[in-house]
């Protein structure tokens, strides 16, 4: 359904290494940095951007959004979490675990990036 995700970085440097780290985790590869200082992370045919704002404004996180990534297994979702609070990721809802009250179980383990952005991993259970 989507062709690209882009996020706001306040420093695409730092964020780079917080995304290599924890989609690294869970088997992509490093992100590719162009020549405008945007850095691109390539999928099955989609793209994870991060850039600074085009107006110059500081980047800040949605009030309310979440990026999903998904992951295949609880333990992939645990080694993306530890991966990102090891490399500058802020904890946030509950603890990593599985997730009840909508049509399937899920374990969800969240994040805030260095930019304040809320990400999360995602493992439909079976």
């Amino acid at each position: 359904m989507f062709s690209h995700v882009m996020i706001g970085a306040n420093n695409v440097d730092e964020s780079k290494s917080f995304y290599d780290a924890v989609l690294g985790a869970i088997g992509h590869k490093p992100g590719v940095m162009d020549p405008k200082g945007r850095c691109f992370y390539f999928a099955d045919g989609s793209i994870f951007m991060l850039t600074k704002p085009i107006d110059g404004e500081p980047a800040t996180h949605g009030n309310g959004s979440t990026l999903g990534f998904a992951v295949d297994s609880p333990e992939a979702a645990d080694a993306w979490h530890a991966a990102g609070m090891a490399n500058g990721g802020i904890t946030c809802e509950d603890p990593p675990g599985v997730r009840e009250g909508s049509p399937m179980s899920m374990y969800l383990a969240y994040l805030r990036d260095p930019s304040g952005n809320k990400i999360c991993a995602l493992y439909r259970m079976p």
